[in-house]
């Protein structure tokens, strides 16, 4: 299981409090958009060359914790 406390971040003063992968302004939600429009990982991975192939295993991992209502608030 991918752990995403380190990587996953939520700050009200970026993105409006979404939550993002930690250094960057990269939301769960835009990384959830591009592969649910059928884009690859390593497509999603050259739109965005500082993330890492883990950064978006963590938002998956993220997403379906939230989902299952087993989240943690992200700090």
């Amino acid at each position: 299981m991918v752990q995403y406390n380190d990587r996953i971040h939520s700050d009200p003063r970026v993105m409006l409090g979404k939550p993002v992968v930690r250094g960057t302004r990269i939301t769960v939600e835009s990384i959830l958009r591009h592969l649910g429009d059928g884009d690859t990982v390593e497509q999603v991975l050259r739109a965005w060359p500082n993330l890492e192939k883990e950064d978006i295993l963590a938002a998956l991992s993220f997403s379906a914790d939230v989902i299952a209502h087993e989240d943690e608030l992200v700090g």
